[in-house]
């Protein structure tokens, strides 16, 4: 079974970092793209950043370019959304997913791409 979690959500003040991690289990050793989304109070779901394993490239949302960067451990089986320069509106609810692909190139950040979902971690960044 396909499971994705992630923890490290927290308080931060602005300008402040935080590091989440979404920990993977049940893949099997198959290649998958890991993307970060985010929810804030009244808004829709967006893409944060991916990343995939068959290559480890990584893509970023406008919002959050050169803010935020993505990691894997040794094992491709963690990775994390290291946040920087953290602002108020980074506020909000978030989650990890994961779907398994087979090409190196992917910088899809579409809710519908991803077939796993995380139950999501708390990130608020006060002013």
């Amino acid at each position: 079974e396909v499971q994705v979690v992630e923890s490290g959500g927290g308080l931060v003040q602005a300008g402040g970092s935080l590091t989440l991690s979404c920990a993977t289990s049940g893949l099997g050793g198959d290649n998958y793209a890991l993307g970060w989304f985010r929810q804030a109070p009244g808004k829709e779901r967006e893409g944060v950043a991916c990343f995939t394993s068959v290559s480890g490239k990584t893509h970023y949302a406008d919002s959050v370019k050169g803010r935020f960067t993505i990691t894997s451990d040794n094992a491709k089986t963690t990775v994390y959304l290291h946040m920087s320069s953290l602002k108020p509106e980074d506020t909000a609810v978030y989650y990890c997913a994961l779907t398994f692909v087979t090409w190196a190139d992917w910088d899809n950040l579409s809710l519908d791409e991803y077939d796993y979902w995380g139950q999501g971690t708390q990130v608020t960044v006060s002013s």
